[in-house]
């Protein structure tokens, strides 16, 4: 009796050991707050998840409080491996965080499963503002204070802002982050130009000149505004949101997670979204990822190089 009981315990103790993934709630964490097309379409995923498998899957906000998207990266990079906890996250996390003193997150301890977004990203001011083009904005920044507002001083839109504006012969007098850029932000008049998604300021754009956009091609909402690249070839960043896991994530989770993550982007309601914002809904498997990044690393060089720095 004791052999039989014995050997019902090893089997019972290697069944749970193969435990098909998911046997648990899965946890997205979007280091911004609740609203913004990362956070939606995240959102999205996460449903498509829990109805595809059978468990919770719940959407975590953890804004850095001005400080972009690193406190939701370390949550995600010091959480177990395991497929339960994946960060969605902005170009930043894989090509600035090892960069800046983070030591979770140096070296980079994420794996793309994939990237799914390319934001309308704008640089924007009200239209109260002596200058409605960047040209304009440019000439009066060369004899006036100009204040920026941003997410995050180290990440690529505001570099890529920063390196825009001293091509232009100029710079910004001063700058600030904040967790949100929208109608309030410049309705407030505590920074005159913000860097921000057009998703935020799409209920005032009426009130808002947008200067120029960040990415490789025009925004579809605002077809008459030029990129960044336009103004400058050396600036052809785009910036993208992707899923990333830890990089000993199993690959039955990672495979799971690609699944619902394409079902829920061919979905009606994410192509709408895309239709009503401007964005690029798509999906880029982990090889095409990588490849990103790396080519993101070169442009972020080079701004680099344009910052002196």
């Amino acid at each position: 009796m004791k052999k039989i009981l014995t050997a019902a315990a090893f089997v019972a103790t290697a069944t749970a050991a193969l435990a098909e993934y998911p046997e648990k709630p899965v946890t997205f964490v979007v280091p911004w707050p609740p609203g913004d097309l990362e956070d939606v379409l995240t959102r999205m995923i996460a449903d498509e998840f829990q109805a595809m498998y059978g468990v919770p899957a719940a959407v975590v906000n953890k804004p850095g409080g001005g400080g972009g998207p690193f406190p939701g990266a370390v949550e995600v990079a010091t959480a177990p491996a395991d497929g339960y906890t994946i960060g969605s996250f902005v170009i930043g996390v894989p090509v600035i965080g090892p960069e800046i003193g983070i030591p979770e997150l140096n070296p980079n301890p994420f794996d793309p499963i994939g990237i799914f977004l390319t934001y309308p990203f704008v640089i924007a001011s009200s239209k109260d503002a002596p200058y409605s083009t960047w040209e304009e904005l440019a000439a009066h920044g060369k004899d006036n204070d100009l204040a920026l507002g941003h997410f995050g001083s180290v990440l690529p839109p505001t570099q890529v802002t920063f390196a825009a504006a001293v091509s232009s012969g100029f710079d910004f007098a001063s700058e600030a982050a904040f967790d949100a850029l929208d109608c309030n932000t410049l309705a407030s008049g505590d920074v005159d130009v913000i860097n921000t998604t057009l998703q935020l300021v799409l209920p005032c754009l009426d009130q808002v000149n947008v200067l120029a956009s960040i990415g490789g091609e025009r925004i579809s909402l605002v077809p008459d505004t030029p990129t960044v690249v336009e103004l400058n070839p050396d600036l052809p960043l785009a910036l993208w949101n992707g899923l990333f896991v830890h990089k000993d994530t199993p690959a039955d989770a990672r495979e799971k997670i690609s699944a619902a993550a394409q079902k829920a982007l061919q979905s009606d309601k994410a192509k709408q979204l895309a239709e009503e914002t401007g964005a690029l809904v798509y999906w880029q498997d982990p090889d095409a990822s990588n490849a990103q990044i790396e080519q993101d690393k070169a442009s972020f060089a080079k701004i680099e190089e344009i910052l002196g720095e």
